[in-house]
This record gives structure tokens, C-alpha cells and sequence, in this order.
């Protein structure tokens, strides 16, 4: 069940040591992780698309 968790967009910075700004400027380039939008506006990321994004990095440094 891990795998579905929602995390806070706040928690996913921290994890990438990114800011907000660097996050954004790399979601408009496709970049970023999967976000979801709730209702209240408040954004969140599965725990799975993180785990994957993180997996495409370290895939592409293997390369």
C-alpha cells in the first residue's frame, strides 16, 4: 500500500533537495514527476511516479 501513498509536494521537494521554483521550471519541461491536483488545489505525487522518476534518473546515469 506504500506504493499508492499521496506525498505532499513540500516532502517530494525536500526528498529532491529542489526548490519550488526548480520543480516548476522542470515540470513545464515535461521533467518532473507526475503531480496530482486535489479539489482543495493542494498538489501531491504517488509514492510509485516518484520511485519511478527516480529509477528513469538512474537509468539515464547508467547509460
Amino acid at each position: 500500500m506504500s506504493s499508492s501513498k499521496m506525498l505532499k509536494l513540500a516532502d517530494v521537494l525536500e526528498e529532491m533537495e529542489m526548490s519550488r521554483a526548480a520543480f516548476y521550471r522542470m515540470r513545464a519541461r515535461g521533467q518532473a514527476p507526475r503531480i496530482y491536483k486535489l479539489p482543495s488545489g493542494q498538489l501531491r505525487v504517488r509514492r510509485a511516479d516518484l520511485d519511478a522518476w527516480w529509477a528513469q534518473r538512474e537509468e539515464r546515469l547508467v547509460a
